[in-house]
């Protein structure tokens, strides 16, 4: 069940909308505006980059957030929750939550299968709610071809997925774009995990004519981790399972997580 309150410095306001099936619909169902999504750790006590969450609504006021957060996120405990801070063009906020759930251990064992769609943001570096209803169509062709997730192309490079970063290995290099992506919260925590793992990591879009010589792939989001790719489109990324290196950073990125999350 998920459920949403309107954040005032008065205090919070739950609202009751007609269709909130998940977060996406209850987005939709907003006025136009900006947006971030995460989930907690430690019983709802800990958020991962919780600081550079806050920091992608423009007018967020971090203390009044933290608190209606702490407060809101009391009835989920012991477990863990998804959560999503709104913010619209109009100034008014919005906090939804839901208890986590988790993409089943198949998923990370054995990777995922995605496809490339020509389908683009319009500010790369700006997570606005209009994309979620721009992407409703392809999100529902996602769920009915069983596909896990949409790498968004322009002129022939894979810079990011629908809801994720996109990460490739090539010549033993890890690689991520840079520049005309959204740039994730858990892409960042990835990144410096590898580097603290001794990874070289090189920021450069993939070329479609360079699929077939992908070692390893993945997928980054603040809710689901480090997730595996082992196909995009028709291609098999190398050996069709989860690789060495996948598997190293997955688990670096776990345990950075736990060092790192920020009390809320």
């Amino acid at each position: 069940m998920i459920r949403t309150w309107q954040i005032t410095a008065r205090g919070t306001r739950e609202i009751h909308l007609s269709n909130a099936s998940s977060l996406d619909e209850v987005t939709r169902q907003l006025p136009e505006g900006y947006y971030t999504t995460f989930r907690t750790y430690d019983s709802c006590t800990r958020v991962i980059g919780l600081k550079a969450h806050f920091n992608r609504l423009p007018n967020a006021d971090a203390s009044l957030l933290r608190r209606s957060l702490r407060l809101l996120l009391e009835p989920y405990r012991p477990g863990e929750a998804r959560v999503r801070l709104m913010e619209t063009k109009q100034g008014r906020f919005y906090i939804s939550i839901e208890p986590l759930k988790l993409p089943p251990p198949e998923v990370y064992e054995r990777g995922v299968c995605v496809e490339t769609v020509t389908l683009q943001r319009t500010n790369p570096r700006e997570k606005s709610t209009a994309f979620i209803g721009a992407s409703e169509e392809e999100r529902r062709k996602l769920v009915q071809r069983g596909i896990f997730e949409a790498l968004l192309v322009r002129n022939g490079r894979i810079l990011e997925g629908m809801t994720s970063n996109f990460f490739y290995v090539l010549d033993g290099v890890l690689h991520t774009a840079r520049r005309g992506i959204l740039l994730g919260v858990t892409r960042t925590m990835v990144i410096r995990a590898a580097r603290g793992a001794g990874v070289e990591v090189r920021y450069k879009p993939l070329k479609l004519d360079q699929l077939p010589a992908v070692k390893e792939a993945f997928i980054t989001s603040s809710s689901r981790g480090v997730v595996p790719v082992i196909q995009i489109d028709e291609v098999t990324v190398g050996e069709g399972r989860v690789g060495a290196l996948t598997k190293q950073l997955s688990a670096a990125y776990e345990a950075y997580v736990r060092k790192k999350a920020e009390t809320i």
